[in-house]
């Protein structure tokens, strides 16, 4: 038994470790020439990164790498930029982007959570619930309001209510995922419980994170598809 913990928490690490560096890479790549069509995808792909580790490079390399600055040709980096995508991969960048929000809102809840030792109603699982779907919603409603304004919305108000309209649906989708993976770690495989100090915590998030993503792309699918959400 004590072996078998001993080769989960390594494996935690290197999860993590990986999507530290994953992360790193796209923020570093970015930094060197590969700007963003749209600046809050600057934040989204290595956020993305940070919980797909090295799946996350290769969706962003083959998704979300932007062209090299004074590359004129455009064609040799990003040209994906330059063409309309296939629409099951404009589907996959759009829950990226809500995942993005999701993600910061979630690991800003569990770290202020842990630090906090806040409990409601007696049970830390549905403290955890609430507040991480509250700064998730904020920060990917966020996430999606900023885009709308840098398309050329004049009216905060127009521009709050379409992110509504096109995240809402989505960034519930991909906390039922997240909600539902964390249940089964904290009732069925860790009913001790983890916190925020335990590195495998943050690796069942991240597994959690890409099941939200999961959960979230057929409702992002059905958004697209009848237009209430534009494709990435």
């Amino acid at each position: 038994m004590n072996n078998a913990f001993g080769f989960m928490d390594w494996l935690a690490w290197f999860a993590l470790a990986s999507g530290v560096i994953t992360a790193l890479a796209i923020i570093w790549d970015i930094a060197s020439g590969h700007s963003q069509h749209m600046k809050i995808m600057a934040i989204t792909w290595p956020v993305t990164g940070l919980y797909m580790g090295p799946l996350g490079w290769l969706a962003y390399q083959q998704l979300g790498r932007g062209p090299q600055s004074g590359d004129s040709a455009g064609h040799k980096h990003g040209h994906h930029h330059a063409t309309p995508r296939p629409f099951w991969q404009s589907v996959f960048v759009s829950v990226t982007h809500c995942g993005g929000g999701c993600t910061i809102g979630d690991i800003v809840a569990e770290t202020s959570l842990y630090l906090s030792g806040l409990v409601l109603f007696d049970s830390t699982l549905l403290t955890s619930y609430i507040l991480d779907f509250l700064l998730a919603f904020v920060i990917g409603i966020l996430f999606q309001y900023l885009p709308i304004r840098e398309m050329g919305e004049s009216s905060r108000w127009r521009a709050l209510v379409q992110a509504l309209k096109a995240d809402t649906l989505s960034l519930i989708a991909f906390e039922i995922g997240l909600f539902g993976w964390m249940a089964l770690v904290k009732l069925v495989w860790f009913p001790g419980g983890l916190d925020a100090a335990d590195p495998m915590f943050w690796f069942m998030m991240q597994i959690g994170m890409t099941v939200g993503f999961m959960t979230a792309y057929p409702a992002n699918w059905v958004l697209v598809r009848i237009g209430i959400k534009h494709g990435m």
